[in-house]
């Protein structure tokens, strides 16, 4: 008789086939960052499901933050890091090591996808002229040279798409005058996923999910449309971080992705768990017209 845990096996594959029927050559843009690019283990495994989601027909695009680097480094040559509103001010001095710092992390991301078979390539924000950025400021004050994203041309990223290779930005940008910004990853991977209309967008966080009462993890919500996500956030239902990332989801969806998930990047194989299955573990946004896969949350509404 056949081991149950193979009978399983194919049950999980069985069950992964029409996501990977559905989803064949459409793109999706994965933002990595938060504590899954710290841990070894869990970087690995990332990569992994970025590589797998390529090998199985999708057309992936990994964008990358490096806070945590950056502030390690910022540390190493003795400069004290600053931050005003969550947002870190970033000088002459400051933006040249974090600009290091964040080409340090694009090309280890780069050898660990080649190092599983799959061609790579790492680009910056300014490269082709992707990322053009105006100052930032945070409620009327100068943060340095931190971009607001004005306009995306993607033309570099179709090009490597289209020749089979798997890109990773680099959220650096230039203004009109040619001098670089750092830019918010997940601001970045928002205007990407937007500019090649993707199919879904993934943010991996250092959360679940978006939680009904944004105290009890209990209340983990799997599916929102759009105005159920305006009133979590207008009611007070999310706070701090989660606004932010909640309305790039929203303005997302606005301008043309299909999907955006937020996904606990803590959990082995969050992705592939959430794109492959049909409950999920984190939490999807969608259009407003769009059917849910399951109604248990809607009960809330």
């Amino acid at each position: 008789m056949v081991n149950q845990k193979y009978l399983d096996k194919a049950e999980v594959l069985i069950e992964a086939l029409p996501y990977i029927q559905r989803f064949n050559r459409k793109i999706i843009v994965v933002k990595y960052g938060g504590s899954a690019m710290i841990d070894e283990e869990l970087q690995k495994n990332v990569i992994k499901d970025v590589v797998l989601l390529k090998l199985v027909g999708f057309k992936p695009i990994l964008v990358h933050g490096g806070g945590k680097e950056i502030s390690r480094w910022v540390s190493k040559v003795g400069m004290e890091p600053r931050f005003v509103n969550g947002l870190r001010v970033t000088d002459a001095d400051t933006m040249e090591v974090a600009e290091m710092a964040l080409n340090k992390v694009n090309k280890h991301l780069v050898s660990m996808v080649e190092s599983l078979g799959v061609r790579a390539v790492g680009v910056s924000g300014k490269d082709g002229g992707m990322l053009r950025v105006k100052k930032k400021y945070s409620d009327g004050r100068d943060i340095g040279f931190v971009g607001e994203i004005e306009k995306v041309d993607p033309k570099i990223l179709y090009d490597l798409l289209e020749k089979d290779f798997l890109p990773i930005v680099c959220p650096i940008g230039l203004d009109d005058d040619y001098q670089t910004y750092n830019i918010n990853a997940d601001d970045a991977a928002s205007a990407i996923a937007e500019s090649v209309h993707a199919e879904k967008l993934a943010f991996l966080s250092d959360i679940e999910g978006v939680y009904y009462d944004k105290d009890d993890p209990s209340t983990l919500i799997s599916e929102l449309n759009v105005t159920e996500a305006k009133e979590l956030i207008s009611s007070g239902h999310v706070a701090g971080g989660m606004i932010p990332k909640l309305n790039n989801c929203i303005d997302a969806i606005s301008n043309g992705v299909n999907r955006v998930h937020i996904l606990d990047g803590r959990i082995p194989h969050c992705l592939l768990l959430e794109i492959f299955t049909n409950r999920g573990i984190g939490t999807a946004i969608q259009r407003d017209d769009e059917q849910k896969y399951s109604a248990a949350d809607a009960d809330q509404w």
